[in-house]
């Protein structure tokens, strides 16, 4: 008998019956969020903590967003741009960097090469300033928005911004590949030396996006 078998074999007995009784209800009765808010104030408070963790915030329209987008990449110099299936083709209108489509043959290296990406999101967290990525229409796969160093993220406002985790969780698929992101990829040693774009996007800029989705 190895070792493993042993070690599974003292947990398999010591828990045995454990299985058989229901389990204990968990109280659900914390606040579901904090504060009264109007959808300007949720969007306002959104900001403020996007900004805290160090990502940019701007704020446009429909009118405005190819200019705004076209603008940011520009001043980023990127020459490329990563674009998932979905985006609305109207975002980058204006944009003079060549797009690179999301394929599921590209590997790391590929990713890797690209100057920025720009997707949607599933929804925005108003009290802890977090975007929730699920993989949906505009926002690709996973990995497109870990690899490439600068992730443009739009959200629209008021339809993808909640006040707080218990509002967002139901309206989330627990199946799909969820992504939630504070800030910009960050990480720091025991010394709270504070390195970003380690594991994510070294820069993130969050465009509010106004008006109901087209």
């Amino acid at each position: 008998m190895s070792s493993r078998d042993r070690v599974l074999g003292r947990i398999r007995r010591a828990t045995a019956g454990y299985g058989a009784a229901p389990e204990p209800a968990v109280p659900r009765d914390y606040l579901r969020v904090h504060g009264v808010r109007t959808p300007a104030g949720t969007a306002d408070l959104l900001a403020a903590h996007l900004a805290e963790y160090r990502a940019r915030v701007h704020r446009t329209d429909g009118d405005g967003i190819a200019a705004l987008l076209a603008r940011l990449l520009a001043e980023r110099g990127a020459r490329t741009v990563l674009v998932p299936p979905g985006l609305p083709p109207y975002w980058l209108a204006e944009a003079r960097a060549t797009r690179v489509e999301d394929r599921p043959g590209s590997d790391p290296y590929e990713l890797d090469a690209v100057d920025s990406v720009v997707t949607g999101c599933a929804l925005a967290i108003a009290e802890t300033g977090t975007i929730v990525l699920d993989a949906g229409p505009g926002q690709g796969r996973r990995r497109i928005t870990l690899i490439p160093d600068h992730h443009v993220c739009v959200v629209r406002v008021p339809d993808q911004v909640v006040d707080s985790v218990p509002q967002a969780l139901p309206l989330l698929d627990p199946a799909r590949p969820l992504t939630w992101i504070s800030g910009p990829s960050a990480t720091s040693d025991i010394e709270l030396d504070r390195v970003e774009g380690v594991h994510g996007p070294r820069t993130l800029e969050v465009v509010l996006l106004a008006g109901r989705a087209q």
